[in-house]
């Protein structure tokens, strides 16, 4: 048999070719990188909100642990149940409340309160009690009580200056005389109007005639606020001075109502006893304040006394 009838057959060129491939890519895998140890950090490194949360925590429950610890002992000693020790947030509001320190001056009204039942004013406490300026007039040594029937002023000793017209306080409200001869006006402040006698050789203090709106606060009565007055002109008066009354009643300015006070002012200076002889006048005047004239005249000008009975008739109202 020949090779072209039975051999092996003819394998085609395309099969014992041998086909041409592309290289596979090499897959690297990446080795995993541990993460460093991160660093440790101390109190120091904390922020300081982390810090004041953590104290106020550790403060709270102190707090509640020292309530709970007062309740229960005060549990034990008194079976009473008492409306603190059911009350499941007291140590909630307690804690605000260590904030503020106890003193003596808040205890003691808490006190008082708990032990009467009502937290009435103390005597002192109360504004009327102390602070009434006519209550205090009335409890200085130096002002005694005005005499409780009217009392004129008497014609004193000497002999009135001659007057030059009128000086008009319109400040005031009020007109009064200037007197001639030996009077001379003189500065106003701190008043609206002054007229002064000379200087005494030897004394600080001479005569003197003011006006002005009366400088303390009115009372209801024009005879209680010429009290207050009175007691005011002590400052333009020798330290030590005490009143003692020679008048006391009600006057008519025109057709406005006034109060008028007589007075006689003792001290002393150098040890010797002194006086002064003085008056006030308190006048109702319109839509204003009362307006006050004033006059003081020592005895060592005493000839001039009866000065104080010419200025005092002779006031109008502007």
């Amino acid at each position: 048999m020949s090779s072209g009838e039975f051999g092996t057959k003819a394998v085609p060129s395309y099969v014992a070719a041998e086909a041409e491939t592309t290289p596979l890519p090499k897959i690297t895998v990446p080795e995993a990188q541990v993460p460093p140890n991160p660093p440790s950090r101390s109190l120091g490194d904390l922020p300081m909100r982390v810090v004041y949360r953590a104290l106020a925590g550790v403060a709270a429950v102190a707090v509640a642990g020292s309530v709970t610890a007062v309740v229960l002992l005060t549990r034990k000693d008194d079976p009473t149940p008492t409306t603190v020790a059911a009350r499941p947030s007291l140590p909630a509001v307690s804690v605000p409340a260590t904030a503020v320190p106890a003193t003596a001056s808040n205890a003691v009204p808490t006190a008082t309160a708990s032990a009467s039942g009502s937290a009435a004013p103390s005597p002192a406490a109360s504004p009327s009690a102390k602070g009434d300026p006519l209550t205090v007039a009335l409890a200085d040594p130096r002002v005694p009580a005005l005499p409780e029937k009217q009392r004129k002023l008497k014609t004193l000793s000497g002999r009135a200056a001659p007057t030059r017209g009128l000086i008009k306080d319109r400040r005031s409200g009020v007109a009064l005389p200037r007197l001639g001869k030996v009077w001379r006006r003189a500065t106003a402040n701190p008043f609206a109007s002054r007229q002064v006698l000379p200087k005494v050789k030897g004394l600080e203090f001479r005569g003197m005639l003011v006006s002005c709106p009366v400088p303390i606060p009115v009372q209801d009565s024009l005879r209680d606020t010429a009290l207050l007055a009175a007691r005011w002109t002590l400052n333009h008066h020798p330290s030590g001075g005490t009143i003692t009354w020679t008048a006391s009643q009600s006057i008519k300015v025109g057709k406005r109502k006034g109060w008028l006070l007589g007075y006689r002012v003792g001290y002393t200076i150098k040890d010797k006893k002194r006086s002064s002889m003085a008056a006030v006048a308190l006048i109702d005047v319109p839509q204003k304040k009362p307006a006050l004239v004033f006059i003081t005249i020592p005895d060592a000008q005493k000839r001039h006394w009866r000065d104080i009975n010419k200025v005092m008739s002779s006031l109008k109202v502007l």
